[in-house]
């Protein structure tokens, strides 16, 4: 099978998004497909690699974004696609399905959206809470009809797209790799903030993963910290990430016991810090999954997330993390709550939760999906009626589908 992303917002310093679109290519290529990747960027450039081709296209910045880009190049985008004629399409961001649904219905190629954000928190945050809902359902509605699956991470992302029907929607969870999330220290030991009786640490090291941006509401992480202290817990707040808000958040913890590390290059040292936390932060009501709270929780770290939002769909087991009303106050009274279970418990419990969403589990999803488009062949009703693509268990493996993409990527086609 042939796959191609795209992806817009794809940046060295993105977070969520990059990690999906870059891990789950890695296990299309480890199951036996040809993929391509096709993303925005400063200059143009075309690799082959291990993991598959790589197509940057250079494009400009957003305006306020923080370094963002967008694919406007159009005409290139395009030109790369039909050189490399993939069987299916997947797009990493809703901004592309417009122009790119006529190219995918024309050469009958399924379309594949997996929605990263919601957008009536994109609007309600940037713009206005009272053209959040309707606004947003007038554009979901649009994307529904163009695509041919609408691949969301949890039920919270779901409730867009199924009040337009459930057939198209796919819940697909995100992972975490286990090997590079994990709750040993860089030299093997057990945890460094723990004690060899599980007890409180003398400061309790809270830590924040995020982009500082208005829809994370980092600024509620920083306030909890100031609701602590008020409390008197000794505690210290990493924050890990930057965006547009980091100057304003910077001003607003002024005398308070918080850390900002900007970026931080390298997926091991991310770990690395994790592990060393007490407490991981998660206070935004607009996560549609939370890969940032998987993470921690892989690398043995409870987090305390707000009831809205999807990240709390991730706290199944007691002392993995607590879920609060996601004010300063909730916060607070959730990592106290958490702090109240020994140490190794809520470790052992965060990292079970961890361990049932490797990276696998959401590549074989994912391609499950694609098989399923490829044998009903029914791409945007587009097919003419009558002819139907059919395949038989044999046709439909890895090596066939590679034999039958091949030449000119026509597909075989059977009169139903």
């Amino acid at each position: 099978m042939r796959v191609a992303q795209l992806a817009n917002f794809y940046t060295p310093v993105s977070g969520g998004l990059r990690t999906c679109v870059s891990q789950t290519g890695q296990h299309y290529v480890a199951a036996g497909h040809d993929r391509l990747l096709v993303v925005p960027g400063a200059d143009d450039e075309d690799v082959t690699s291990p993991l598959g081709r790589q197509v940057t296209i250079r494009s400009r910045t957003l305006p306020g974004s923080g370094g963002y880009r967008l694919l406007t190049d159009r005409a290139r985008v395009l030109a790369v696609l039909e050189e490399w004629r993939p069987d299916v399409l997947e797009l990493n961001d809703k901004l592309s399905v417009g122009w790119l649904a006529p190219w995918a219905r024309e050469h009958r190629v399924p379309l594949v959206m997996f929605s990263h954000e919601r957008l009536d928190e994109v609007i309600r945050v940037r713009l206005s809470r009272w053209l959040a809902r309707p606004g947003a359902a007038a554009i979901n509605r649009q994307l529904y009809a163009r695509v041919d699956r609408v691949v969301v991470a949890s039920d919270f992302s779901a409730e867009e797209f199924l009040p337009f029907g459930p057939a198209k929607v796919r819940r697909v969870r995100l992972g975490v790799d286990l090997d590079e999330f994990h709750t040993s220290t860089v030299d093997g030991s057990t945890p460094v903030t723990s004690t060899p009786d599980g007890a409180r640490p003398a400061t309790v090291r809270l830590i924040l993963v995020s982009r500082l941006s208005k829809e994370k509401s980092p600024e509620l992480a920083v306030e909890a910290v100031r609701e602590l202290c008020r409390r008197g817990l000794p505690v210290h707040l990493d924050v890990i990430g930057d965006g547009p808000l980091r100057a304003r958040l910077q001003r607003r913890a002024a005398g308070l016991p918080v850390t900002f590390a900007g970026h931080v290059p390298g997926r091991a040292r991310l770990a690395e810090l994790l592990a060393a936390a007490d407490v991981a932060l998660s206070p935004s009501r607009a996560e549609t999954f939370g890969l940032a709270t998987l993470e921690a929780l892989a690398c043995g770290v409870p987090v305390v997330v707000p009831r809205a939002g999807a990240a709390a769909e991730l706290i199944t087991a007691p002392g993995a993390g607590a879920v609060t009303d996601g004010t300063p106050a909730g916060i607070a009274d959730g990592v106290q709550a958490l702090l109240a279970v020994p140490a190794p418990a809520r470790r052992a419990a965060a990292r079970a939760t961890a361990e049932r969403l490797p990276w696998s589990g959401t590549a074989a999803a994912m391609l499950d999906c694609f098989e399923e488009l490829l044998t009903a062949g029914d791409v945007n009703g587009s097919r003419p009626p009558g002819r139907v693509l059919r395949l038989s268990a044999s046709e439909s493996s890895p090596a066939a589908r590679r034999r039958w993409s091949a030449p000119r990527r026509r597909r075989r086609t059977r009169t139903g």
